[in-house]
């Protein structure tokens, strides 16, 4: 019996062949902008040790995280009553971390604003710590995440310690492209916010928006698995529950200058790296403007399908920039089958992977920093191409 699988069905990464380059639509873990990569590579080039070896209290290293922190507020422009923290276990640890650092008991309230996936797994987490109070998300005529919901006041429980949101749902294909405004009489809520996988890629009004943290995993838009960038308003510093561990406790990573123990040294490194490169191409604003520009022909050749191929999130001013799910004929899997093999043997990876979530009908095409311009309009191309072929 022949039970062979073809990688592309499996989610397979790799090349068809040795010496073909690739397009890694992947979710994340991604790829980093070739310029970065270049920078990566001269690190090894260099006499001495490298910040693979470098001990995070030498002033090699200490060099390298200033630059690194300098780097991030210049480019995002975070304002000097904003603590910028190197942080551990990636955005799961920022769904404890931000309950346990901002309610001292039980008792305390946080509200949760569910509108996919990642939101639904921060409010299930804080349970633990905290009481959640939820404005659902969902759309209870199809049972899915496709829109954002509307922030009244008689939603929100006064008596918040914070509003937690998550301006992406890599998921659902949902992205708010600027942070929500509040009801006037709960601007003095902060607004917590998970931006692992749309950080670096818009500006962020910190105050307007009455941002309290923000946090972004760096495996999708600024870096490699293993550091969080978290980034704390410093009067929400000295709150955290007597239960803090220690490695989550903002205010202790805070007065240790981000040493209180050893950081992920060569992944700082490279969020340095990152944000120069943001800076090189204008900075955020042309950053989004790029990233604008790489999500509407994706999109646009989906509507212009005929059906062919659809998309989830109807509220274009809702539709994620950064992920871009899809499906073929309404989920045909035999099409869908066949799309997957022939886009990962053209050097397209990464649009199926495996998830705790399962599979699914709807593909993703990731459209992180490293991906280009000239990337998408590969896929974009091919999706034409393939759409002519099938659609009889």
């Amino acid at each position: 019996m022949n039970n062979y699988i073809h990688p592309a069905l499996i989610g397979s990464l790799s090349a068809a062949e040795d010496s073909q380059s690739l397009i890694n639509f992947s979710p994340g873990p991604t790829s980093l902008p070739k310029p970065v990569e270049e920078n990566i590579k001269q690190i090894f080039n260099k006499k001495g040790l490298t910040s693979l070896a470098l001990s995070h209290r030498s002033p090699e290293f200490i060099e390298i995280i200033n630059n690194a922190t300098a780097s991030i507020r210049e480019v995002m422009l975070i304002p000097n009553n904003y603590e910028i923290l190197f942080t551990h276990a990636g955005g799961h640890g920022q769904f404890a971390a931000v309950p346990l650092n901002l309610c001292q008991r039980t008792s305390d309230v946080a509200t949760y604003i569910i509108n996919g996936t990642w939101s639904a797994r921060a409010e299930n987490e804080a349970k633990k710590y905290c009481q959640t109070h939820v404005i659902d998300g969902n759309d209870p005529t199809s049972g899915q995440f496709t829109t954002f919901p509307d922030l009244n006041e008689s939603d929100i429980d006064p008596d918040s310690k914070y509003i937690y949101l998550c301006s992406n749902e890599t998921v659902n294909g949902i992205e708010l492209h600027r942070l929500p405004t509040l009801p006037e009489s709960r601007k003095h809520i902060p607004l917590i916010v998970d931006a692992s996988s749309d950080f670096s890629t818009k500006p962020i009004d910190w105050d307007k928006a009455g941002v309290g943290v923000l946090f972004a995993c760096a495996s999708k838009n600024i870096g490699h698995p293993g550091l969080t960038v978290t980034i704390v308003r410093k009067d929400l510093l000295d709150k955290a529950s007597p239960f803090c561990p220690e490695v989550f406790n903002y205010t202790t990573f805070s007065k240790a200058g981000n040493l209180w123990n050893t950081p992920a040294t060569f992944n700082i490194e490279v969020v340095g790296f990152l944000m120069a490169w943001i800076k090189s191409i204008g900075g955020v604003n042309i950053n989004e403007q790029r990233c604008i520009a790489k999500a509407k022909v994706l999109y646009d050749v989906i509507d212009g399908s005929k059906g062919f191929y659809s998309t989830p999130v109807e509220n274009k001013q809702l539709r994620s920039r950064m992920n871009v799910p899809f499906n073929i004929k309404g989920g045909d899997e035999k099409l869908t089958n066949t799309f997957l093999i022939e886009s990962w043997e053209a050097g397209m990876v990464g649009m199926r992977t495996l998830t705790p979530f399962g599979v699914g009908e709807y593909l993703r095409a990731s459209l992180y920093n490293s991906v280009s311009e000239d990337d998408v309009l590969k896929l974009v191309n091919f999706m034409k191409v393939f759409a002519e072929r099938n659609n009889d």
